[in-house]
């Protein structure tokens, strides 16, 4: 975890920047929860630092802007606050990594938030839902979530582990019609127009990443259980995630193959 002295020495050289925020913080605003989302949902960021009690100076330097410390009033109240914040205020809770440290005499906070994980993306302000509440990076601002942005964000979805892999004796019979006749209406009513309800049942369940081309047919993935009638215990029970996932992203011809099937 980098020191409050080395942010602030960045922040004074090239301002701030994809990785570094800094923000006066009297007490945690909206604003710092926008921040702590962006940079939990950035792909490939690895994550970014707040830097909360210095304040953009009105005069700006020979390079630019420069950034006075202004200290924070209650540093042990701010970070209950926060935490308490991000453990609440987002569809899933967030640990960021606190240190409080002295500069210039002053009292500041330093704030490291890790990026999540693809399978836990996209983080979101419950408040604001989806998209909007799905804030991204962008330089060194905090975006609000767009319908193409959570099409990146679920594709993490599609990454490789125990729930991606296959289920090696599962075939095209294993497959609940009645499941994915239910998958078809629920998708239907989020969206009529969506382009994957005219697919066959075969290939929407690819696009969703339910089955992989095998051998000798579909295997059947482990993730998706809600569309196999009976294995290794798995009911064929439409998960709520289906819905909520695919109400606000969906395949786009042309994209099956790169980002929604995985070829073996």
């Amino acid at each position: 975890m980098r020191t409050a002295r080395s942010l602030l020495d960045e922040l004074q050289a090239v301002d701030e920047s994809t990785k570094i925020d800094a923000k006066t913080a009297s007490g945690v605003g909206r604003s710092a929860l926008e921040t702590i989302c962006a940079f939990a949902n950035e792909p490939d960021l690895g994550g970014g630092y707040l830097l909360l009690g210095v304040s953009q100076s009105h005069q700006a330097g020979l390079f630019g802007a420069t950034y006075d410390v202004v200290g924070v009033d209650d540093p042990d109240k701010l970070q209950s606050d926060l935490a308490s914040q991000c453990a609440t205020m987002f569809n899933r809770p967030v640990r960021p990594q606190m240190s409080v440290e002295l500069l210039e005499d002053k009292p500041v906070l330093v704030v490291y938030v890790p990026e999540l994980s693809p399978t836990d993306k996209p983080l979101f302000i419950e408040k604001l839902g989806l998209p909007r509440g799905a804030f991204r990076r962008i330089g060194s601002t905090d975006q609000h979530g767009t319908e193409d942005d959570l099409v990146a964000l679920y594709q993490g979805h599609d990454a490789e582990g125990y729930d991606g892999t296959v289920i090696a004796d599962s075939d095209w019979s294993d497959v609940d019609p009645e499941a994915v006749r239910v998958y078809r209406e629920l998708r239907s009513s989020a969206n009529p127009d969506a382009e994957e309800l005219a697919w066959n049942d075969e290939d929407l369940l690819r696009a969703l990443s339910a089955i992989k081309p095998g051998d000798r047919g579909p295997k059947l993935n482990r993730w998706r259980p809600a569309f196999v009638r009976h294995i290794h215990g798995a009911a064929s029970l439409l998960p709520d995630d289906a819905n909520r996932l695919h109400s606000h992203s969906r395949p786009r011809v042309g994209e099956r193959p790169r980002a929604a099937v995985r070829l073996h």
